[in-house]
């Protein structure tokens, strides 16, 4: 370890080992982390709940095991947060939406439970959009999360939050989740790692919710991990990655499967038709590609099956399955800026009936098994995070033709999360004064792949997170 660099520094591999040498203590760690939240959080305002004394309590405890010589877990004294829409036993599941500020939860979700069996120091809340349904982080509830980098670039959402929170050195490691983009695109915006998984991989379940998820929100969100170094997002994403009997969808896979044969071949997919792509995104591409042809991959410069209309049918079903739900909520209890996006993304979607909605499903089905069969061939696709950089605050409240255009753009996002894939977002660079990257994408369970061309691609770029700068 470095005696020069702040332990807020370390990452979440550093921090474990150097708990279990005993070259400093839980407390330590967690004390120098606070600090830091003191430091930025009333400026930036990732986190909405700060947990300083219960984080330092658990820290204590954390330290008498390693003294008792328990065998300590992957997590033992690495600081996190968790997203605000997550249960977290004694704490508001919020959502960002006024009347639930007093939804106190009674026991953890499984991925906090995970977390905190792992050893992990859990030292606060992180915010999240009105119902976690933006590329934005604001609420009329925590007010706005800023982007560490820029306060007038998004720091993206729903999991902004969590995104500013680990950029900054508000812990080495962050829970988000992501039904649209919500750990891709923050990641991308605060210049740090986000994976989403699976759907099935991380169990998911919110024990204080009082009524079950409709269809859509079973087959595309997912609970993932947000870091600053693939070797720390690896160690978050296995800690997290465990059976929780409380979600009968979580599948049983290894984390490592075989490999395909040969080279693997690198779908590069660089243009959507009549969607303008901004140079440093093109630019980013170009870099990955030729880093990951460089490390012994295949890269080939394909179109992607459907893409476009996979894009449309998460579109389709969201908002048609938000309609009892968030929709409506939004009408009643979001602010004004929320209220307005809202609009913007309805605006020009028709009422579907039921059978309009079961017939969206049943293309759903068809469209998987279309890149099923591609990604047999091309088992890695590289591709934007979004067809445009990181956008200004608010781009989806001001007029109609920006909200249109930021949609366009985050067609990446969107096509692979209506399918139910694991995405990885990948910073490469600077672009005026804020983060670029790119995305990988992999068929389902195929993580391995995942973080292993992020690996080649993290090695390559040698991005430098806000928090050495």
């Amino acid at each position: 370890m470095n005696q020069q660099q702040a332990l807020w520094q370390l990452g979440a591999v550093d921090i474990a080992a150097a708990v279990r040498r005993r070259d400093v203590s839980c407390r330590e760690v967690t004390a120098s982390v606070l600090a830091r939240i003191e430091q930025l959080n009333p400026r930036i305002n990732a986190l909405a709940e700060v947990l300083a004394e219960e984080a330092l309590a658990s820290a204590d405890a954390a330290d008498r095991l390693t003294l008792s010589g328990h065998e300590p877990g992957p997590l033992h004294g690495v600081p996190v947060s968790i997203k605000i829409n997550v249960d977290q036993a004694g704490h508001a599941t919020t959502n960002g939406v006024v009347p639930l500020r007093e939804h106190i939860a009674r026991e953890d979700a499984p991925v906090v439970a995970h977390w905190r069996s792992a050893g992990a120091i859990i030292v606060g809340r992180s915010n999240t959009a009105t119902y976690s349904s933006r590329w934005f982080t604001d609420n009329g509830l925590h007010g706005r999360t800023l982007n560490p980098w820029d306060a007038a670039i998004t720091p993206s959402g729903s999991s902004g939050g969590a995104a500013a929170a680990v950029a900054s050195g508000m812990g080495a490691l962050a829970h988000g989740n992501d039904i649209g983009g919500s750990i891709r695109y923050p990641a991308y915006a605060c210049g740090v790692l986000g994976l989403r998984p699976t759907v099935g991989r991380v169990p998911a379940c919110n024990p204080s919710a009082t009524t079950e998820r409709s269809i859509t929100p079973q087959l595309m969100p997912v609970q993932g991990p947000l870091a600053r170094s693939m070797a720390d997002l690896r160690l978050g994403y296995e800690a997290m990655a465990r059976h929780d009997a409380r979600d009968p969808n979580w599948v049983p896979v290894p984390f490592e499967l075989p490999r395909p044969a040969g080279p693997i071949r690198v779908a590069l997919f660089r243009r959507s038709p009549g969607i303008p792509v901004d140079p440093t995104v093109t630019q980013a591409l170009n870099d990955a590609a030729v880093w990951l042809q460089q490390a012994g991959y295949d890269v080939q410069a394909v179109e992607l099956p459907f893409f476009a209309e996979a894009a449309a049918l998460w579109r389709t079903l969201t908002v048609d399955d938000s309609r009892r739900s968030i929709i409506a909520g939004v009408e009643h209890h979001g602010d004004e800026t929320m209220q307005r996006s809202q609009r913007h993304l309805l605006a020009g979607m028709p009422d579907t009936d039921r059978d309009g909605f079961l017939d969206a499903l049943a293309r759903r089905q068809a469209l998987v098994r279309s890149w099923s069969v591609f990604l047999q061939s091309h088992p890695l696709v590289l591709m934007p995070v979004s067809w445009q950089r990181p956008c200004p605050q608010d781009e989806d409240a001001g007029t109609l033709e920006q909200a249109r255009a930021l949609i366009e753009a985050q067609s990446p996002l969107l096509a692979t999360a209506a399918l139910g894939l694991p995405g990885l977002s990948v910073s490469t660079g600077m672009a005026g004064g804020v983060p670029v990257g790119v995305q990988l994408m992999a068929w389902r369970f195929r993580e391995d792949l995942l973080l292993e061309a992020g690996q080649v691609l993290e090695e390559a770029a040698q991005f430098t997170p806000f928090t050495a700068r």
